[in-house]
């Protein structure tokens, strides 16, 4: 009988502590069939057009008095292949400690305008999204950012969420002196009908620490009800660059009905060669996105977007081999994505 208490005593107490604690596995699975232009056609099953494929863990600990131990790792993997990235956990690798004061987050993780820009229900940093195929800063370069320090600051204010992130020098011994180190900061606002968006990036280059990367993203939204208009402006100036690279757009997303939506947009992306002094690189990026969700977890979607670059500028959809300067680009998919 007294074994017996024990136990019940023991399984009691390891509930108790497993309350406390718990760990999320979660993932997407995001394949497709699409045909592509660029330096020539390709027709394929190719990953990630929707949404980046990726398999990930997630946790939180209690620790009392209101502070509690977070962690997230994610990797992405094509699903078209099977293949994974060079960094395993490229997409988020960081440890955090939570309270009423704030998040501080140490590791690998979303910059300050990369997670305005991959915000997909705003803006959009896949194949297909004019911030990936432009380059800018948000959606490509500085998508994520490592041996970052982030604050996120708690509500003060409803609907307003803020973070402050310091970037610390650049890992491996043959990182020149001060490579990587920046700062950021990114401000987000949503209450009813509307929204906005700021985000700032100051980083020097990990390769090169005497060229200073900067970028300016805004963004503003309202939704109608029977349509929801988004406009954007994102400027990326590099030192001693020969031109400001720059993005502006508009979009309007239609809720053809409860779990069918189609979205159109325009964007201009001007001086897409940074090192070349050029007025003839600028491009115009035309997109249609259509998507219908089967259940809360899974959709089939179809996309089409079309890049018209100027005679200096090579633009290309869905990260194929560049164009000549001044061909068109363009990319028509048909995919699924399911997320668990």
């Amino acid at each position: 009988m007294k074994k017996t208490l024990v136990a019940v005593a023991a399984l009691v107490a390891a509930t108790g502590s497993f309350a406390q604690s718990s760990v999320t596995l979660y993932g997407v699975a995001d394949a497709s069939i699409e045909s592509v232009k660029g330096a020539k056609t390709l027709t394929r099953v190719s990953s990630d057009n929707l949404a980046t494929s990726r398999l990930g863990f997630k946790g939180v600990e209690d620790l009392g008095g209101g502070l509690k131990a977070a962690f997230q790792l994610e990797a992405a993997v094509a699903v078209d292949t099977g293949a994974g990235k060079t960094n395993f956990f490229d997409r988020a690798a960081w440890v955090a400690l939570q309270s009423g004061y704030g998040d501080l987050r140490v590791g690998r993780q979303d910059s300050s305008i990369g997670a305005l820009a991959g915000n997909t229900a705003i803006l959009g940093a896949q194949g297909y999204d004019d911030f990936k195929i432009a380059k800018t800063f948000s959606g490509d370069t500085y998508r994520r950012i490592d041996n970052a320090v982030t604050y996120v600051a708690p509500t003060f204010v409803p609907g307003l969420s803020t973070q402050v992130q310091y970037t610390t020098q650049a890992s491996g011994a043959e990182a020149p002196d001060g490579a990587g180190k920046g700062f950021g900061l990114s401000a987000q606002y949503a209450a009813g009908p509307f929204g906005a968006g700021l985000g700032y990036l100051n980083n020097k280059q990990a390769a090169a620490a005497a060229k200073k990367d900067t970028a300016v993203l805004v963004f503003g939204s309202y939704d109608f009800g029977v349509a929801k208009a988004v406009a954007y402006f994102e400027q990326d100036k590099t030192t001693g660059g020969k031109e400001t690279t720059k993005l502006y757009g508009a979009k309007a997303v239609v809720p053809v009905a409860t779990n069918f939506s189609i979205s159109a947009g325009v964007s201009k992306a001007k001086n897409t060669n940074k090192t070349v002094a050029d007025d003839k690189d600028d491009a115009t990026i035309l997109a249609i996105k259509a998507v219908y969700d089967l259940s809360k977890r899974t959709s089939v979607y179809g996309l089409f977007t079309n890049v018209n670059n100027q005679t200096a500028s090579t633009l290309a959809v869905g990260g194929v081999a560049a164009p000549a300067n001044g061909k068109d680009s363009h990319g028509l998919a048909f995919g699924v994505k399911h997320a668990f």
